[in-house]
């Protein structure tokens, strides 16, 4: 049994105020990620990290204008479109992260939505990545309530849904899909019986009113994510984010610890950007709660760390791979 299985289920809460977030993120920095990692001690091993490698299925040409997405196809950013994969290219794909150490192989499509035929196709994919032992996780947009039936089916443990972050920034970064289409689709996950992972983007020029909105929104859902990504922007060229100036990686870190404090049974996952990341700041993120990593040389279309720089950095921080996902 986990720690978290373990841990008691009273400090689980689905009523955060604003007031009550931001005040969080206005302690010290050194008594914030005390009571993070206090918390974190409470569900989970504090030196285990759980791994998920991601593979992009189907690149580009997405017909939405999310400012941060390189698969955009409004934007020109250089990224070459492609097809969705075969199978036998997926599965080789999730052996090879298997043999590195992952547990939950993630696949993302850039679509808007899918149609049936795709949910047929991606649904294969899914009970052969199963048959290997691997969690499977998928991200491909809006999905209906049959779908995610569909997908639920087919064996998807996990399905990636982001709010990307608060409802009165959302505006600003997004205007092909509305607020209430993505709180849709998760309802439309968690009604299937799948596990939700849903977290959001900072650093997109965004204040820190707006990150606790963001994590207002993840804490208030009727059931928490079990997995929350945190990603900090991958500024790519071409995009309409490029060139916004960097966030503080103390007030990553500081998000990190809120994100743990609000979600304290939930995986809190280090995602996008950790390529800009130095070890000194990974090694914060860890200490303020993030307890799971995407491992390998891509997300999606973006560079990540490469797994034996990552394995390296957990043996000098002491931090061993999750055996079993959460």
């Amino acid at each position: 049994m986990s720690a978290a299985e373990l841990a008691p289920q009273d400090d689980l809460r689905h009523d955060w105020s604003r007031e009550e977030i931001l005040a969080l993120f206005d302690e010290p920095f050194n008594d914030l990620l005390f009571q993070a990692q206090t918390v974190h001690r409470r569900h989970f091993d504090p030196n285990e990290v759980q791994v998920s490698t991601l593979l992009s299925i189907k690149t580009g040409g997405c017909p939405e204008d999310c400012a941060y997405c390189p698969q955009s196809g409004r934007y020109e950013t250089g990224l070459e479109r492609e097809s969705l994969l075969p199978l036998d290219a997926v599965v080789e794909a999730a052996r090879a992260a298997k043999a590195k150490g992952a547990t939950r192989f993630c696949m993302g499509a850039a679509w808007r939505a899918p149609k049936d035929r795709d949910i047929e196709q991606v649904a294969e994919m899914v009970a052969q990545v199963k048959s290997l032992g691997l969690e499977t996780c998928m991200t491909l947009g809006m999905l209906t309530a049959d779908q995610a039936r569909r997908l639920r089916q087919a064996g998807l443990d996990y399905y990636n849904h982001n709010l990307d972050t608060s409802p009165e920034y959302y505006p600003q970064i997004i205007s092909t899909r509305t607020y209430e289409d993505r709180l849709r689709t998760l309802e439309h996950v968690r009604e299937a019986g799948m596990a939700v992972c849903c977290g959001g983007i900072v650093g997109m020029g965004e204040d820190r009113e707006d990150r606790a909105g963001l994590l207002q929104q993840l804490a208030n859902l009727p059931k928490h994510p079990e997995s929350v990504p945190i990603n900090l922007l991958v500024q790519v060229e071409g995009t309409p984010l490029h060139g916004r100036e960097a966030l503080d990686p103390i007030e990553f870190v500081r998000t990190v610890a809120v994100a743990r404090i609000l979600m304290p049974a939930s995986r809190v996952r280090l995602s996008a950007g950790r390529g800009d990341m130095s070890d000194e700041m990974q090694a914060l993120c860890f200490l303020a709660g993030a307890n799971s990593v995407f491992y390998g040389e891509k997300l999606l279309t973006t560079d990540n760390p490469e797994a034996d720089a990552d394995r390296r950095l957990f043996e000098r921080l002491g931090l061993k791979f999750s055996g079993a996902c959460h």
